[in-house]
């Protein structure tokens, strides 16, 4: 069953939660006043500042928080106010059912891949885009215009926002999943893995060195299941080019992406804009596109929201 939560209006409440890493107040501000100045509020959840180390807060704390935001039902959104680390350990304080029943626009990237991947399995439709933390700088006019079409259930693609390059030529239909690669990675094997078969599959991640990239790449590969997807669109690998060891010796990002996954024959391309890149669209995550590899773009071919 497929879940598609209702677009906002004017007056809807958006929660802003921190379910992975801490965030400082002032982070969130910026972000806060865009979507003030659409109509809507905002409000900040109980433990959304706290800090423990690398996370924000106890897992207890911030998945109590995620539960009571999709709980509310004055809540229309949840925000994620950035990513991080620290999503995947609040799978045993969660009732993903529940979420997933609630219906609600939700929306971050990053860390937050690991809770779409399960929110997707239960049939909700979920939303890969810029987080508070985000937002908090400047972007492209066209980086606001997708997040704010997201949020109004309406074309999430602005037709200046740029598109891909192609590796594979084709076209391909099916499902879009994915997110930040370490997170896809992470997930095989455990109760919410990523599912590839005639998926339409995003890739992108940040900080990895050169050979990590590598080894996800080959670890996807070994699952004998990439094989099976309907194709696939790389973001950027950010900052990985100048994270590379000295001691096993550079190779450019794109060259990796291209030897690994080229071979599967699907329709793919590469530097298409979404994820830790400057510049990033907002994507539906749940529901049917199209990729047109040989023009390097991705059309949806459904609404992401009800009526």
């Amino acid at each position: 069953m497929i879940r598609k939560p209702e677009p906002l209006r004017p007056g809807d409440l958006l929660e802003v939660v921190s379910p992975a890493s801490s965030i400082a107040p002032e982070k969130i501000e910026r972000a806060a006043g865009l979507l003030q100045e659409q109509g809507y509020r905002v409000r900040v959840s109980k433990h959304a500042f706290d800090r423990d180390a690398y996370l924000a807060g106890k897992d207890e704390d911030r998945a109590a928080d995620l539960m009571a935001a999709f709980l509310d039902p004055e809540v229309r959104a949840v925000v994620c106010s950035r990513g991080g680390y620290g999503c995947a350990r609040l799978f045993p304080y969660l009732d993903l059912d529940a979420m997933a029943a609630a219906n609600k626009l939700f929306l971050g990237f990053s860390d937050i891949t690991t809770l779409h991947l399960a929110l997707n399995r239960r049939g909700l439709v979920t939303f890969h885009t810029p987080m508070m933390i985000t937002l908090s700088v400047d972007r492209p006019e066209w980086v606001y215009s997708s997040f704010l079409n997201v949020l109004k259930g309406e074309n999430p693609i602005p037709a200046d926002a740029p598109g891909g390059e192609t590796v594979i030529g084709g076209i391909a239909e099916g499902v879009v999943t994915g997110g930040c690669l370490c997170l896809l990675t992470d997930s095989l094997a455990t109760p919410e893995p990523l599912e590839l078969k005639d998926r339409i599959v995003l890739i992108e991640d940040v900080d990895e060195n050169p050979h990590r990239v590598d080894a996800m790449l080959t670890h996807l590969l070994n699952t004998g299941k990439a094989g099976a997807a309907a194709g696939y669109v790389i973001g950027e690998m950010t900052r990985t080019d100048e994270k590379s060891d000295p001691t096993i010796g550079p190779r450019p990002w794109r060259e990796i992406v291209t030897e690994r996954l080229a071979p599967l024959g699907r329709p793919m391309i590469v530097n298409f804009p979404f994820g830790h890149a400057p510049a990033m669209l907002s994507l539906p995550l749940g529901i049917r596109a199209r990729l047109d590899a040989d023009r390097g773009t991705l059309t949806y071919l459904e609404a992401a929201c009800g009526a």
